[in-house]
């Protein structure tokens, strides 16, 4: 009895291992660490536009509208719980990647407003949360990018065969991935208008 059981036990093994389970085990795990360090980027964003937002709210002109989109961007963006099922779920992916797409256009539009104030732009404090902030961006553009790669090789994985069967049984799907919300649009090229005289 003992050996038929160690016989069926070895077989399942060999079976296992010849249908990629151990293949898929190992890219989602690449997945769930590329998305942490994506996760790990946007927090180190939201934690600096509370010193940006109350460093920029020392000028006193400063346009109040701007900065309140910043701040209501901000909170829905940390308002959503982005917990390791988050990746696997493609409806509520989109929802934080779009809250995260609000977050940066409302950062940019405020970086973009802050060169009309001339105070502002000799402010030390502001130079460095500005300098961090753009390079949070980049550390943000890098995450994504690994995240991306990381979700296409699970994504190959769980969908070639034999793999595709054994993610079947075992449960595991294609992941969502970051997309171009305006993608139409950026596929156009641009207009370039010089005018004339």
């Amino acid at each position: 009895m003992n050996r038929v059981f160690s016989l069926l036990t070895l077989m399942f093994a060999l079976v296992l291992s010849g249908c990629g389970y151990n293949t898929i085990q190992t890219t989602d795990e690449q997945v769930k660490a590329a998305w942490a360090e994506v996760l790990n980027q946007y927090q180190r964003r939201a934690d600096l536009v509370p010193n940006l937002v109350n460093v920029v709210k020392a000028e006193a002109n400063f346009e109040q509208e701007t900065l309140t989109q910043v701040v209501e961007a901000r909170s829905k963006a940390t308002s959503i719980q982005a917990t390791p099922e988050l990746i696997n779920d493609p409806e509520a992916f989109n929802k934080f990647q779009q809250a995260q797409g609000e977050l940066s256009g409302a950062l940019s539009r405020l970086l973009l407003i802050t060169e009309n104030y001339p105070n502002l732009k000799a402010n030390q404090g502001f130079r460095d949360l500005q300098t961090q902030l753009e390079g949070t961006e980049n550390r943000i553009t890098v995450a994504r990018n690994r995240y991306i790669k990381s979700v296409q090789d699970y994504n190959v994985t769980v969908r070639s065969f034999p793999n595709n069967l054994t993610a079947m049984v075992m449960g595991y799907a294609v992941k969502p991935n970051f997309t171009v919300e305006n993608e139409a649009e950026i596929s156009r090229p641009p207009t370039v208008d010089f005018g004339t005289k």
